[in-house]
């Protein structure tokens, strides 16, 4: 949590003003995003009811996006782009409705999945495209090669991965990924090992970008896991560094079944928490 962020709520809760970058450069908007989040998150879960009543920045922002330009952003520029792109539209998504009138008994009261076709249907104007959600999640960002992206986006639900109070910056982006990668294994939402019924509970999300995950960690994993399908090495592979010497030796028997947990949509709000 950035010391400041509380007393910038206050201010915003009062409607005073908060000084922001003014020119529309690239830095310009992600300092933007950042200081959204820095206001708006705390370890992952968000004062939704605040940001709706100052949504200005927010508003600006996504709007920004559709006039971005790529074409001469390095990769860790785009990866960057692309996560706070996905993050931001979330977040308005959420306030759009918020909050979300219950209309299907599939899903927790106030998810974001309240909102009809929120990730397969709403489209958005992103750096010259007209994209969903789910576009940028299955046509974009697997052209990264880098799963640990799917793990950093914030779903707006409390089974994704911890939104972050910073926006992804390209000068950090290795490490805030890799920060990304290693909360999972100690997320119950992301991983749950027990002994007791001898079972490994991972995110569903590993299940659903399976393609991009064998690709990238399946050929990691020792060769005592040969026997198992691509997407149960990979997840041991990228799950296994990360461990407790308990945990390691509880995967060493190679005895354990892998499930893939159900996803939690419950509404990562913090407000009234």
């Amino acid at each position: 949590m950035k010391c400041r962020g509380l007393i910038v709520v206050l201010l915003a809760v009062l409607g005073i003003a908060v000084p922001t970058a003014q020119d529309g450069s690239v830095d310009a908007r992600r300092r933007n995003l950042d200081q959204i989040l820095d206001l708006y998150v705390r370890d992952g879960l968000v004062y939704y009811r605040a940001l709706k009543s100052d949504r200005r920045l927010l508003d600006g922002y996504v709007n920004s996006l559709a006039s971005a330009s790529l074409a001469s952003a390095g990769r860790e520029e785009q990866m960057a782009f692309w996560l706070n792109a996905y993050n931001a539209i979330v977040l308005r998504t959420v306030i759009d409705n918020y909050p979300a009138a219950r209309r299907s008994n599939e899903y927790p009261a106030k998810s974001i999945r309240q909102t009809p076709g929120a990730f397969e249907t709403m489209k958005h104007q992103v750096a010259g495209r007209s994209l969903t959600l789910d576009q940028i999640e299955q046509t974009v960002l697997p052209d990264f090669s880098d799963p640990r992206l799917f793990l950093a986006l914030g779903r707006g639900a409390v089974g994704s991965g911890r939104l972050r109070s910073e926006a992804y910056d390209p000068q950090s982006i290795e490490k805030q990924l890799s920060e990304a990668a290693s909360e999972c294994a100690t997320h119950a939402q992301c991983l749950v090992i027990d002994p007791a019924t001898n079972r490994m509970a991972v995110s569903s999300v590993f299940s659903w970008r399976s393609k991009e995950f064998a690709s990238a960690y399946a050929d990691k994993a020792s060769a005592a896991f040969s026997g198992r399908s691509p997407i149960e090495r990979a997840v041991i592979a990228f799950v296994e560094p990360r461990l407790t010497g308990i945990e390691k030796a509880f995967l060493a028997k190679n005895n354990f079944k892998i499930e893939f947990a159900k996803f939690d949509w419950s509404l990562n709000d913090l407000t009234g928490s």
